[in-house]
Order: structure tokens, then sequence, then C-alpha cells
């Protein structure tokens, strides 16, 4: 078998809110993130959202693959404010900071809210 993931990585998902008028809040009621995290790096790998279009999709992986899931946020928040101007930018960010304390969490041992 063949597997796209390997067995250290973690997967997580980051969770926030759109804005009411938002398409996603119409036809999912929430925002999420999923990561895949290698846990010897930290690295993002991989990532997808619930976005309505495949585009959005394919763009939020230019700003998340390859940055640390533990270290990044300022530099992420950054670039998603400088790059990504649709109505989901506070949402992809609170969810990144979402996922971020569930990893940080994980490490740490403690219990994670899903």
């Amino acid at each position: 078998m063949n597997l796209k993931y390997n067995t250290n990585t973690t997967y997580i998902v980051g969770n926030s809110k759109s804005q009411q008028n938002n398409p996603i809040t119409h036809v999912y009621g929430a925002f999420f993130i999923a990561f895949v995290i290698d846990n010897e790096t930290e690295e993002i790998i991989d990532v997808e959202c619930n976005s309505i279009l495949p585009l959005t999709n394919e763009f939020i992986k230019t700003i998340f693959i390859g940055k640390k899931i533990t270290c990044d946020h300022e530099q992420v928040k950054a670039e998603v404010e400088r790059r990504y101007l649709g109505s989901s930018q506070k949402a992809i960010i609170v969810a990144f900071k979402d996922a971020q304390k569930k990893y940080v969490d994980s490490k740490a041992g403690k219990n994670v809210l899903l």
C-alpha cells in the first residue's frame, strides 16, 4: 500500500467562523482548515479548507505549505492579510491559530478540545 502521509505526521483541524454573508457560512455553517504536520520538523506539508471555490484551496496551500505550525503565526497572519483579500481572511487567521493551539497542546500531552 502506497500511503501519501507517513506515520510521523499529525492531522489537525482549526475551526473558526466566517462572516454571515460568506457563502461558506451558508453552505457549511463554519470555516475550517485541515493541516498535515510533519512531527519531526513541525512543518505544514499539506493543507485544505472547506472553501466553495477550488482555487481558494490551491491559493491557501501557497500560504501555508512549508511553514512551521508552531513558529510562523505572525508571518502567516501578515501574509494572509497581504495576499488573501477575500471575506474569509479573518477566519483563516483564527482557524490557523486554533490549529496551532491544538497542536501545541497535543505535543505537551494536554487534552485537546476538538
